[in-house]
């Protein structure tokens, strides 16, 4: 750990919270304000929420002397993304009763409230832990939600990488008892946390101060990797024999967020460092976070980051200290192989027999639109559908294990609600788009990302369509900032906003997700966009090799330089 005296502010507030209580109760008790307290809004990340402002209504609410229209995000954690049909009624109906009317499926495969007013945050907690949801560590400097494929074709295996990502995620969960008493009236047996013994504040993995930023960890089965695992801090790619898990690839030191100005700031993608049988794999997850915890900066929040800690000590000093911490060597990495990033769409049937349907959703942003009532739609699927619902980590859906005698029924609900267009109307570049929230609601936020990318892709689908690219899934990821929540820079075409309408343009990423793009162009409009990607669509029309994905193509062209390592995506 840095030395007191440069502990970031951050720190400060962590060291002084009581473990992560602060001041939030009686930020919460406050009526005067629509607000929290300014360290609060530190602390409550760790309860799974940040406190958002409207953008749009700032100005004129300061002419009319009013403070900011204030409101809280909640994210509640979905361990590998499976949900039951119970838990999606219950987050349906509370995003109509405490939140904006629409619910948000995130990159991270998690669900997010959006306009929860600070009145009625603890209701909004303790209705979604009565179905055994929870939101702790949804947000802040610990492991946030595990994700894990979702991809329904490998029926037993996902069972098998699930519960292992389950156990992961319930391993690392804080052990503070703040939770239950802030939200849940210290009821502990509403939540799905797992908590061994007495009620006690003590943090045996993450100790008072918990980790110097937040830490994510992901899981896939080769070849499909929908969940980007080389964007998180720990990668674990499933080895199986004959279709039997026999342990996990472990990767290590990734991350996608940077700084405009800081050079010194990268995305980068995890290393392979070897191999590790099922039963250890959450051994080895432990000691990893606990070096993160003990080297990690704790005076530059922007330098916090594991992949910064990595490539300041260096990786053979790194993996060293991970053996002596784990008492044993990890046994060589095993081969394995990726083809694609993104999800399969439509009906699909697993190895039991059972359905599965994957369906698109723009912005994983799920709410009835006239003439396409997907949110409605749902909500009457979830209300006899036995199988599950599984957010991806593309901000899509499938409704998993549907029974054989539901299917017509799934299917005529999706027509008759207008939402099945949704899914099989639209260009594989569509449905391969990935946006982050942005405005209006995102403080970090430079420019539109989720609200402007559909429209963008009308445009951009006439050159696809004129091309004969229809079916062609290049992967397109735009985000209102340089942080990555769209993991933009696995994007084969990236667009990151440097401030309203413009954008720095990114070509080159590997389709499955193994290769960062490169800086193409800075400061586009919507007109220069269009202007730099029509040529290079329609020459990779034109010009491509056989299955050559169009990241492939721009690097081969020379458009832009293949990124190596993080530590050379600017040059």
């Amino acid at each position: 750990m840095a030395d007191t005296q440069k502990l970031s502010e951050v720190e400060h507030i962590k060291a002084a919270s009581n473990f992560l209580r602060g001041t939030i109760k009686e930020s919460l008790a406050n009526t005067i304000t629509g607000a929290i307290a300014p360290d609060d809004t530190q602390l409550i990340k760790f309860h799974g929420s940040y406190q958002q402002t409207d953008r749009e209504l700032e100005s004129e609410r300061k002419r009319q002397k009013l403070e900011p229209l204030y409101s809280f995000m909640i994210r509640v954690r979905v361990p590998g993304g499976v949900a039951t049909p119970d838990q999606w009624q219950r987050m349906d109906a509370l995003s109509d009763a405490y939140g904006s009317g629409a619910l948000k499926l995130t990159t991270r495969q998690t669900f997010q409230l959006h306009g929860v007013l600070k009145r009625d945050l603890r209701a909004t907690i303790q209705a979604f832990n009565e179905v055994l949801l929870d939101s702790i560590a949804g947000c802040g400097d610990v492991n946030r939600n595990v994700m894990c494929i979702a991809n329904p074709h490998e029926s037993a295996l996902h069972k098998e990488v699930h519960a292992v990502a389950a156990a992961i995620s319930a391993h690392l969960t804080p052990r503070t008892t703040a939770y239950w008493d802030l939200w849940l009236d210290g009821e502990k047996q509403y939540s799905s946390l797992v908590n061994d013994g007495e009620k006690e504040d003590f943090e045996p993995i993450y100790g008072p101060t918990y980790l110097p930023r937040k830490f994510k960890i992901a899981l896939a089965i080769p070849p499909q990797n929908d969940a980007d695992i080389f964007s998180n801090d720990i990668a674990l790619t499933a080895i199986a024999e004959n279709g039997v898990l026999q342990g996990f690839n472990v990767a290590i030191g990734g991350g996608m967020g940077m700084t405009f100005g800081m050079p010194e700031t990268y995305p980068r993608l995890a290393e392979t460092i070897g191999f590790v049988p099922v039963e250890q794999v959450i051994d080895v997850c432990e000691k990893v976070v606990t070096i993160q915890r003990d080297w990690g900066n704790r005076e530059n929040r922007k330098l916090s980051r594991l992949k910064y800690t990595i490539d300041r000590v260096g990786l053979p000093a790194f993996l060293e200290e991970l053996r002596l911490r784990l008492g044993y060597n990890l046994e060589d990495a095993r081969p394995y192989h990726f083809t694609s990033s993104g999800d399969s769409f439509g009906w699909s049937k697993g190895e039991d027999g059972r359905e599965h349907l994957a369906l698109f959703v723009e912005g994983g942003r799920v709410k009835d639109l006239p003439g396409m009532e997907l949110k409605t739609a749902l909500r009457e699927i979830a209300s006899f559908h036995t199988g599950e619902f599984r957010l991806t980590g593309n901000q899509n859906l499938v409704i998993a294990n549907i029974e054989a005698k539901h299917r017509p029924r799934v299917q005529q609900i999706l027509e008759d609600r207008g939402a099945w267009a949704q899914t099989q109307q639209q260009t594989a570049l569509r449905l391969s788009s990935l946006a982050c929230v942005a405005l209006n609601t995102c403080s970090l936020a430079f420019a539109e990302a989720e609200r402007y990318l559909p429209h963008l892709l009308n445009r951009l689908d006439q050159v696809i369509q004129a091309n004969g690219l229809t079916d062609d899934g290049i992967l397109i990821r735009m985000t209102g900032c340089p942080n990555g929540c769209a993991r933009p820079y696995l994007g084969e075409i990236g667009l990151v906003g440097r401030s309203l309408g413009r954008y720095n343009l990114y070509l080159g990423a590997d389709h499955a997700g193994e290769r960062l793009n490169k800086l193409h162009k800075e400061m586009l409009d919507e007109d220069g966009i269009l202007q730099e990607l029509t040529p290079l669509l329609e020459a990779y029309a034109a010009q491509r090799e056989p299955n050559e994905r169009f990241g492939d193509f721009v690097i081969r062209e020379g458009h832009v330089q293949a990124t190596t390592h993080g530590q050379n995506f600017h040059n």
